[in-house]
């Protein structure tokens, strides 16, 4: 067996399996595997191989040996796609991090500072070096573009989200003061990145060997939104709705990625925004089992292993729980197996393999 064979027999790449998922147009003949993204030190685990390939844009070299252990790893694990990322080339400087203590660490995690933006007046605005459609990095999507393997397509999107992207560069506690004080700047920001997001997505859809759209936009804390439901609808929504309608008009789903108690707005996302298949769910507030009763018949549900189970389980508890999962998601189809957020490198291996052993062994329609 090579690291490019699946490592359940009989699995073979079949993207037509997913857009069943995604489009809730039939039943396939097993439950696909889905992420929205794989931490570098848990694909390298579960490929076998010694070398942690990070993603930096600066090397190129780096960046082709990531992406080509990125498609040994969808090979191995079973996938029906490769994903990829297109980069605006945001600045956002105000990065904190913090010791690494997952198993698998990196040594440090970063994350962006939320007490203090870069753009918090308009004098910020205007300075900033916006990127430019001109300047977006497709370097990702076009390298895995010349390297599908057959039977797979493409799943992309734009790295990060629009109101992800007004947050993290105005500063959460900035940004929430600035919906009161300053909601001209705040509507700028969601029209700048808007306008970049459109070029972007439009640019992403025209790839051949595209078979589905996801934009990563996390949008709520456990107990409900970041923002009012009636600030999300005239600011973050109409937005967003841009790049569902050109997804649509090439044939293509649009997958969400969100974080967040979103029940208040989901009837906006689906009949508004026009997501077609939703990711992301913690049983904190909504699991997936509880999302395929309120939303499968409306929208694909994505994932859902909850990542509490899937961190701090054991094996068997995360058998347990998944085949409770598939148990409730699985009939009529319209459901894909993966975690409940990303297969981060705090996942043990073990716990991230009996996940998907589960969804090969219990997991066929047939």
């Amino acid at each position: 067996m090579t690291s490019t064979d699946p490592m359940w027999a009989g699995f073979r790449p079949d993207f037509e399996r997913l857009r069943k998922v995604l489009t809730l147009d039939g039943v396939p003949d097993r439950v696909p595997f889905i992420e929205l993204e794989i931490d570098p030190e848990l694909r390298a685990a579960v490929l076998g191989e010694r070398t942690i390939v990070v993603d930096d844009p600066h090397d190129r070299t780096g960046r082709e040996q990531a992406l080509e252990q990125r498609i040994r790893f969808c090979c191995r694990i079973g996938f029906d796609y490769v994903n990829a990322w297109a980069h605006a080339g945001f600045d956002v400087r105000q990065v904190l991090e913090s010791g690494d203590t997952a198993a698998l660490s990196r040594g440090q995690r970063q994350w962006v500072n939320e007490s203090t933006g870069v753009i918090e007046t308009w004098d910020d605005f205007e300075r900033y070096p916006w990127p430019t459609p001109e300047s977006v990095d497709y370097f990702d999507v076009e390298y895995v573009a010349g390297r599908v393997p057959p039977g797979m397509n493409m799943i992309v999107g734009a790295a990060g989200g629009i109101m992800e992207w007004v947050m993290w560069l105005m500063g959460f506690v900035p940004f929430s003061l600035a919906l009161h004080d300053q909601p001209d700047l705040v509507e700028a920001m969601f029209r700048r990145i808007g306008d970049l997001w459109e070029s972007i997505y439009r640019n992403l859809s025209e790839i051949p060997c595209i078979g589905a759209m996801f934009f990563a936009d996390d949008m709520g804390y456990s107990s409900g939104t970041f923002i009012r439901p009636d600030e999300m609808r005239h600011y973050v929504f109409p937005q967003q709705k841009r790049l569902a309608e050109i997804a649509h008009r090439r044939g293509l789903p649009l997958c969400l990625h969100s974080c967040g108690n979103l029940q208040a707005v989901m009837d906006d996302l689906i009949d508004d925004v026009g997501i077609d298949a939703k990711h992301s769910y913690e049983d904190k507030y909504l699991s997936a089992a509880k999302a395929k009763q309120l939303y499968g018949s409306r929208i694909g549900i994505l994932g859902g292993i909850d990542m509490d189970v899937l961190a701090r389980g054991s094996e068997e508890d995360v058998r347990v729980y998944t085949r409770r999962v598939l148990e409730a998601c699985m009939p009529d189809g319209g459901y894909a197996l993966g975690t409940g957020n990303t297969a981060a490198n705090y996942i043990p291996v073990r716990n991230y393999l009996a996940m998907l052993d589960e969804g090969a062994s219990v997991g066929c329609y047939s």
